[in-house]
């Protein structure tokens, strides 16, 4: 089997502008979809799961690194988007979050963008190891760079 590696980051960055044109246009007090669904956590396969009955209609992907939940990437069945699917999703994953305790690293710039809405999420975010797709965006200092997550970034984008 061959990957095209051009054609799936052509398809990722595709998705990603799909989500955040939806992400842009609701507020947190719209954030609930046109359906009722049930937000799973998935831990062994590292994703939170939105499912309507036993499909599975979105998903945000994660790894725990140094202690923080880095958010990998958002899908939405495209099916069910600009039904808010994405905005419930994400809203219900970072309340989930902020009840554990931990801090995000943002790679998923969907998760960025609902963030930069959304600004009573920005103290989940990491200070020290925000991510790539944080808002406002972060350059960190020399030496500021967790290995595990540089090499975690590269490897997703």
């Amino acid at each position: 089997m061959t990957i095209n590696f051009a054609a799936e980051a052509a398809n990722r960055e595709e998705n990603n502008a799909a989500l955040i044109a939806a992400v842009n246009t609701t507020s947190l007090s719209e954030v609930e979809s046109s359906w009722e669904f049930d937000v799973i956590n998935d831990a062994e396969r590292g994703r939170w799961v939105a499912a309507l009955g036993a499909e599975a209609i979105a998903e945000l992907s994660y790894r725990f690194v140094g202690g923080r939940v880095v958010l990998l990437t958002t899908w939405v069945d495209p099916a069910y988007r600009r039904h808010r699917v994405a905005t419930e999703l994400i809203a219900r994953v970072l309340n989930e979050i902020r009840e554990s305790g931990k801090k995000i690293t943002v790679i998923c710039p969907v998760v960025g963008r609902f963030i930069a809405r959304n600004p009573e999420y920005l103290d989940l975010i990491d200070k020290v190891h925000p991510g790539v797709g944080a808002y406002p965006p972060h350059t960190p200092a020399e030496g500021d760079r967790d290995e595990a997550l540089a090499a975690f970034e590269k490897d997703v984008t």
